[in-house]
């Protein structure tokens, strides 16, 4: 396995690792799935994605895939998407950053859509549905990074295409950094990091299923409990109450799936960086 492979997949597993209240991690099961899902997916998809001499929508593709041959179900299509042009960053004669992701995204082409557009309906993320313009069931006739620009305003991932991944970069990874060097804990800096998410952006994939007006209750919840979180010397001390928040949030079946996906992209984004 490539470096840049390992790099994918560690971020995948330091994600696993942390409570995510709603989403699948190491503490809890949820939605019909099962953490080794996770784990097989990761190693499953790292197999493709981190290739070299690939296209993005080649990456995206194949991945997607790998994912399906592994575990036959929707565990990873936001994660690859947002990886695949971060891991082509990574292969450029400058080596990865903001600038070289931005290069990325603006070279992607109507090859690179097609490609995308045949991963989503292979993996066929709930509550897709359709939509008026440049529907993932009609062959694009954009560029990939085009049909993210449409897609921004309703779709988180779409909006760091769109954005050069400001999110990530400016949001995601100081709120990363912060907790670690506040706790010097990995584990809960994901967690910080995913209720922060959670807590400053409607979650594009309950949105899509549920709705703007739950998606925005569930925002609320999370911005609660992240100011409780991180007031807290011994992030430990709020674990059963993160625990309690899970099990609740499950029986609702609401699954922040967005928010897991932009923090796994944090911590590729400063494995990359770090290299």
């Amino acid at each position: 396995m490539s470096d840049i492979a390992l790099l994918y997949r560690d971020a995948c597993m330091a994600e696993l690792s942390a409570i995510k209240p709603g989403n699948v991690h190491m503490f809890a099961d949820g939605h019909g799935m099962v953490v080794l899902d996770f784990i097989t997916s990761a190693d499953a998809s790292s197999q493709v994605i981190a290739k070299p001499d690939l296209s993005v929508g080649e990456r995206i593709l194949s991945a997607v895939k790998a994912t399906w041959g592994a575990v036959g179900c929707n565990t990873n299509l936001g994660i690859i998407l947002l990886a695949a042009p971060m891991i082509q960053a990574a292969y450029s004669k400058d080596g990865f950053s903001q600038n070289s992701l931005q290069n990325v995204l603006n070279d992607l082409t109507q090859e690179d859509a097609v490609k995308a557009y045949e991963a989503i309906s292979i993996a066929r993320p709930a509550g897709l549905g359709e939509v008026q313009e440049h529907d993932v069931t009609q062959t694009p006739q954009i560029t990939l990074l085009e049909a993210m620009q449409v897609a921004a305003c309703r779709d988180l991932i779409g909006q760091q295409y769109a954005n050069d991944y400001q999110d990530v970069f400016n949001f995601g990874l100081a709120t990363y950094q912060h907790y670690l060097a506040k706790w010097d804990r990995p584990a809960w800096a994901v967690t910080a990091t995913y209720l922060a998410f959670l807590a400053e952006f409607e979650d594009s994939h309950i949105a899509r299923k549920y709705g703007k007006e739950i998606a925005q209750a569930i925002q609320q919840e999370a911005k609660n409990h992240f100011l409780n979180f991180i007031s807290q010397e011994n992030p430990k001390l709020y674990q059963s109450t993160l625990l309690a928040w899970d099990v609740d949030l499950k029986s609702r079946a609401i699954n922040p799936g967005t928010s897991a996906d932009l923090t796994v992209a944090t911590i590729l984004a400063m494995h990359l960086l770090l290299g």
